[in-house]
């Protein structure tokens, strides 16, 4: 028979607002994907869109006009590109009797929530950073370069210089001044105690150059780049049932210089876009909604959205690897 879960589910927006204020995953913070790819809501779960070639959004006609004569018009075409959503969730039960014998020690619903919220979360932010730091995406020199001394050299690492480089590549390729540098917080951590940066900084007038005085801030006026995006998050890469191995969700072998999109206008150039459908009562960080089942004697609670993660432009990017050691 099939399960009335999906007419009889009963939105929860108390224990999304619960979740949040509980501060219950230390880990979600430090999750950049919203930053890196601008969240769009479409109305349609899969839809082709209008695409403007790079080429003809840098065009350079002939304005001036003879007296008389007509002036020239503009004639611009686009490519079809296309995004299909995909619904991804997860539910947790709440056994009546167990939740009852523990009461006294925690919230069991709220334990289900923070459960829920950290396996979608965790997965979105997985799947972007598989996208932006990948090494089929962004191949040849225009789109990749292995860095020659690691910035975890701390006395030999360039990474001033090889920011610079890649900002110039990413013009080269786009026309377009990149404004924004994607690392996780481990390479964070090595940038803040190389002996560029902080020369660089002196030089900038910034005399406490104390690692932990090199903010996100400072780094920004250091690469003149408006945004230093920092990555935090992890996840256990161990099987189920084995000891955990806490492993990074974005690598610490890549950092990707580029320009994220900063407005809803789909005709911005960027890096990427989520493309998330909303017409299902989806929410973008998650819809949180629970529901009766008997068969197991308790309650389920279940966290889900609708959404697709897609590279527009690569030409928006360049991805450097060899970042550490």
């Amino acid at each position: 028979m099939p399960s009335p879960s999906a007419s009889l589910a009963t939105l929860r927006p108390d224990l999304a607002a619960s979740f949040m204020e509980y501060d219950l995953e230390a880990n979600a913070r430090n999750f950049i994907g919203h930053r890196v790819l601008r969240v769009m809501s479409v109305a349609l779960q899969a839809s082709p869109f209008g695409k403007i070639p790079i080429e003809q959004l840098l065009g350079n006609p002939e304005t001036r006009r003879a007296p008389g004569s007509n002036y020239n018009r503009g004639k611009w075409t686009f490519t079809t590109d296309s995004y299909s959503t995909d619904e991804n969730g997860w539910e947790e039960p709440i056994d009546d009797r167990q939740a009852q014998i523990y009461r006294h020690y925690f919230d069991a619903e709220m334990v289900a929530t923070k459960r829920a919220f950290g396996f979608v979360l965790n997965n979105a932010e997985k799947r972007i950073a598989d996208l932006i730091f990948n090494a089929t995406t962004w191949t040849g020199a225009s789109l990749t370069t292995a860095i020659t001394n690691e910035w975890d050299d701390l006395a030999n690492a360039v990474p001033v210089t090889d920011v610079e480089a890649a900002v110039r590549k990413v013009w080269d390729n786009c026309g377009l001044w990149p404004n924004a540098l994607i690392i996780n917080r481990h390479v964070f951590r090595n940038l803040r105690n190389c002996a560029q940066i902080i020369d660089r900084s002196k030089a900038q007038g910034f005399m406490d150059v104390r690692a932990g005085n090199i903010t996100e801030a400072q780094l920004s006026a250091v690469f003149d780049l408006p945004h230093i995006i920092v990555a935090g998050g992890a996840k256990n890469t161990a099987k189920e049932g084995q000891a955990a191995v806490i492993g990074k969700v974005w690598s610490d072998e890549y950092a990707m210089v580029a320009r994220v999109c900063e407005t809803d206008d789909i005709q911005e150039p960027g890096i990427g876009r989520i493309f998330h459908y909303t017409e299902d009562g989806s929410e973008v960080d998650g819809r949180v909604e629970s529901y009766r089942d008997e068969t197991v004697r308790g309650d389920i609670v279940r966290v889900r959205h609708d959404v697709d993660e897609k590279v527009l432009y690569t030409e928006c990017g360049h991805l450097l690897s060899n970042v550490t050691t």
